[in-house]
């Protein structure tokens, strides 16, 4: 660690939010030697909405621009070294059906774009060879040979892209769809294995404290005592004191020198304490995980396109171990929810949710709820693939809500932002954006160089086990009563 504290003492950071964005920053910055404390209201780290698919290169959304799939795809290998247990290693199928506008061909342009990005990315750093070989990036089929792949059958551990499509071929209603189909090598991400790497991580940091079961209840600016900013070392920009309840419901509060903001949807309740106007959208989703007992197969990953916010949304298939899958069903009946995209006002950073879903938030859903959903989105799948009208509800739904800085909902690779001179807002709206946005961070802050090799720049992250990870995922699925299968690793082992 370098900075510019002539007494050596390292400056001290308080993350808000335990989510994918503050713990990423909580194992860097602890990493990196400064003291950290994270104040998290929840029980346990990163729990928060569902997380399953890593975008190596943003082909789940047909509307960003091609900069962003490209940043995402930078973003998701750093993801990847950073957490490699947390990954599923199977493709994803992108396949446009005859209700959607789309056409197929239009992908390929933007699929070369990737891959000769992710080629460029291996030549500067072996270590960037994450997705396979960039050769094998993506691959297009057409109706005779997928006809041909359903003749075939899988073997136990596919390996080539050719074999993870078997059953997509054998199962899928291909008179529905336009051709080609594309299968890309974008992973899944179990979010169980996430949070227990961060939990795993974190208790090796003797620098950083974890405050769970706090919650935040004000934030207040200390002045320094030196008034020129040329005599001001670090630690005396002015101090952040936070008041909190702690796990026992009684006051306490903590002063540090530098405030990072990585509330999640709640970032405008901290810019709203320290005074901090910004414009921002909330969005509540929800996941529905759903158990298929016929299933003898390893899927990959399926998209079905479809146009946002209508009954022919976007249909998302995410496979788990046993016969487990997570839906997304981008319809207002299924994944989306009536008023459930909201703006900051005048009056507060802060978008406010309807009552109706921040309940949900707070206390959960009914057994009716989570019922009529979730068979609302097999029964949604099912035009895609007939023979999954047999799944059956498989647990509670995964949700939450998810912030978007600005006013365009479509923004998928997002990071920080700053407010004067020690206080930063983690504004990631996919998890594969937390590692370069803490980086970033680094370099304003104590002007501390990016580092490509994450890895030895994370021993004690690097550390960990698979093994160890595992258990620890499974534990946190029974303490969340989430099926096992969300935390077990599927797909290719490498």
């Amino acid at each position: 660690m370098t900075d510019n504290n002539t007494d050596k003492v390292p400056p001290s950071i308080a993350i808000v939010g335990g989510g994918i964005a503050g713990t990423t920053s909580a194992i860097h910055f602890s990493e990196l030697g400064y003291n950290v404390t994270i104040l998290e209201k929840g029980p346990s780290l990163v729990n928060g909405p569902p997380i399953c698919h890593l975008h190596a290169g943003g082909n789940l959304y047909r509307d960003i621009s091609q900069e962003q799939c490209l940043t995402l795809l930078k973003q998701s290998i750093e993801t990847i070294r950073l957490f490699p247990h947390s990954l599923n290693i199977r493709p994803t199928i992108i396949a446009v059906p005859h209700s959607d506008g789309g056409n197929p061909d239009d992908l390929l342009p933007r699929l070369k774009v990737i891959q000769e990005s992710y080629r460029a990315l291996i030549e500067k750093d072996e270590n960037n060879r994450v997705l396979g070989s960039p050769d094998d990036y993506f691959k297009l089929y057409d109706k005779k040979q997928l006809q041909a792949l359903a003749l075939r059958s899988q073997p136990e551990s596919p390996t080539t892209l050719d074999e993870w499509c078997i059953p997509f071929a054998k199962h899928s209603n291909l008179e529905a769809l336009k051709f080609p189909v594309a299968i890309v090598q974008e992973y899944g991400l179990s979010v169980f294995r996430l949070s227990a790497t961060a939990q795993l991580s974190l208790e090796k940091q003797p620098n950083c404290k974890v405050l769970t079961n706090s919650q935040l209840l004000s934030v207040d600016k200390v002045e320094p005592t030196i008034k020129s900013s040329s005599e001001l070392k670090i630690g005396e920009l002015g101090k952040w004191k936070l008041n909190y309840l702690d796990d026992e419901k009684a006051l306490r509060s903590f002063q540090v020198d530098y405030l990072i903001n990585a509330s999640g949807f709640e970032t405008g309740v901290v810019d709203d304490f320290i005074g901090s106007q910004q414009q921002r959208l909330v969005e509540f989703k929800a996941a529905y995980i759903t158990k298929w007992e016929q299933c003898a197969e390893e899927w990959p990953e399926v998209i079905f396109h479809g146009p946002r916010g209508t009954p022919q949304g976007m249909a998302q298939l995410t496979p788990y171990a046993d016969g487990v899958f997570q839906l997304h069903g981008m319809t207002e009946g299924i994944t989306l929810f009536k008023d459930g995209l909201v703006s900051s006002s005048s009056d507060s950073s802060q978008p406010k949710l309807p009552t109706r879903l921040l309940k949900k938030i707070t206390s959960g859903w009914t057994e009716e709820q989570l019922k009529e959903r979730t068979e609302a989105a097999i029964s949604h799948m099912s035009q895609f693939i007939p023979t999954f009208s047999d799944a059956l509800v498989g647990g509670k739904p995964l949700f939450g809500a998810q912030q978007i800085p600005g006013s365009d909902p479509s923004l998928r690779a997002a990071g920080v932002s700053f407010s004067g001179d020690n206080y930063a807002r983690l504004e990631v709206v996919k998890a594969s954006s937390t590692l370069e946005a803490a980086q970033k961070i680094a370099m304003h802050w104590f002007k501390l160089p990016t580092r490509s090799d994450i890895e030895t720049a994370h021993p004690k992250t690097m550390s960990l086990n698979l093994t160890n990870v595992e258990k620890k995922a499974v534990q946190l699925t029974q303490e969340r009563d989430y099926p096992a299968a969300l935390a077990i690793v599927t797909g290719e082992v490498r």
